[in-house]
């Protein structure tokens, strides 16, 4: 379980998180949306321990690690996949998805998972010679090794294909099913977020809704609207609510 205690983050003398507080149980998929510059990515990064809060508190399954940084909550189990993933010279794929956790009999399968032919990506190197959604989608794969805690997925539809975005979403529900790990999922993509058990709408550094995600697709929150039950324009970003 993990708990986020009034989490407020700055800079530049903007206010990034505004006392952001929320709780996500064990075993459910998260999937944070709202528009750009609502706070998403860097909650996502304040979870990890890639930027330290201003203040407030941060608890997994009890324990305080406001204070610790990305590789102590690596140890306890809380995984990240960028946006726009690392690369690295000279590590095979091969070696990179091993690295984070995965037998080698497993390698070929969590690299079909994320729509890559393993003879096509086994012992080529991570470098710059892999496209955005190849490495993206490598990067995924490598997280997937891992029997994760939290696993934290920044925008993972970006630079995949239809093909593998269906096999991305399939690997997701396994993912779910198969362990108790939180997922935490960024995304603006319908697709996604009908995967998800909650979605927590961000705006202005805030979190504006944690709701189930039949109130958000049923009512047009997704798209910027938050209409009431009787509102005529429903789903439409620019509508006149009645409130």
């Amino acid at each position: 379980m993990l708990k986020l205690n009034d989490i407020r983050l700055s800079a530049g003398g903007a206010q990034i998180l505004d006392g952001v507080s929320l709780l996500m149980e064990d075993k459910k998929i998260y999937v944070i949306t709202g528009p750009n510059g609502s706070g998403k990515s860097s909650l996502a990064r304040v979870i990890m321990g890639i930027q330290s809060p201003d203040s407030g508190s941060i608890l997994l399954d009890g324990q305080d690690i406001t204070t610790m940084g990305i590789t102590e909550r690596a140890k306890l189990g809380i995984g990240y996949a960028f946006q726009h993933p690392p690369r690295f010279k000279g590590i095979k794929v091969r070696e990179l998805i091993e690295l984070a956790g995965a037998e080698s009999k497993s390698v070929c399968d969590l690299l079909y998972s994320v729509g890559l032919c393993s003879k096509d990506y086994l012992e080529r190197d991570v470098d710059g010679t892999l496209s955005g959604g190849e490495i993206k989608r490598i990067e995924i794969a490598s997280v997937l090794a891992r029997n994760l805690k939290v696993a934290v997925f920044d925008e993972p539809e970006a630079g995949i294909d239809l093909w593998s975005f269906q096999k991305l979403a399939e690997t997701f529900n396994a993912m779910h099913e198969r362990f108790n790990t939180t997922i935490v999922i960024i995304s603006h993509q319908e697709r996604i977020l009908d995967l998800a058990d909650e979605i927590l709408l961000m705006s202005g550094g805030r979190l504006h809704r944690q709701v189930s995600k039949d109130v958000i697709m049923g009512r047009g929150i997704v798209d910027g609207c938050e209409c009431s039950a009787n509102c005529g324009k429903v789903g439409v970003g620019n509508a006149e609510c009645d409130r």
